[in-house]
């Protein structure tokens, strides 16, 4: 049986790292003193702002692909992904902030990483409900 407990770990790493770009937030609106509830108004409040805003877009995707591939298929495996997937978006926030069109190389690790962990998920459970039944 396993205990889930190394995506567990991921997960909240993840989260983590999520906490950590909402933060950054905050400084560029302390930097530029532009006050909530407005989102524009500086290159630097607007990086921040999007770099937030898209990992909570693939955050959706990511975290229950990575969850069901521990599931159908292997832990330390979903684990190891899901640490790239951190990697890639910590790649892509740095990026992104530097220099907008830099920020490719980033969003490529995280979203393979994400994509592997989906159609990994999904055809397993496929082949799981077709072989065993559903």
């Amino acid at each position: 049986m396993q205990t889930h407990a190394l995506v567990a770990i991921v997960t909240l790493a993840a989260l983590l790292c999520y906490i950590w770009m909402i933060l950054r937030v905050g400084g560029a609106r302390r930097r530029t003193k532009i006050d909530a509830p407005a989102m524009t108004g500086h290159p630097d409040l607007e990086r921040a702002v999007r770099v937030q805003a898209n990992t909570l877009e693939w955050l959706v995707i990511f975290l229950p692909s990575l969850w069901l591939f521990a599931i159908y298929w292997n832990d330390l495996f979903a684990a190891a992904a899901g640490a790239v997937w951190i990697l890639g978006r910590i790649i892509y926030a740095l990026s992104y902030a530097a220099d907008p069109k830099t920020r490719g190389l980033g969003f490529a690790i995280q979203a393979f990483t994400t994509f592997a962990l989906l159609l990994g998920a999904l055809g397993r459970a496929i082949w799981v409900a077709v072989s065993v039944g559903m």
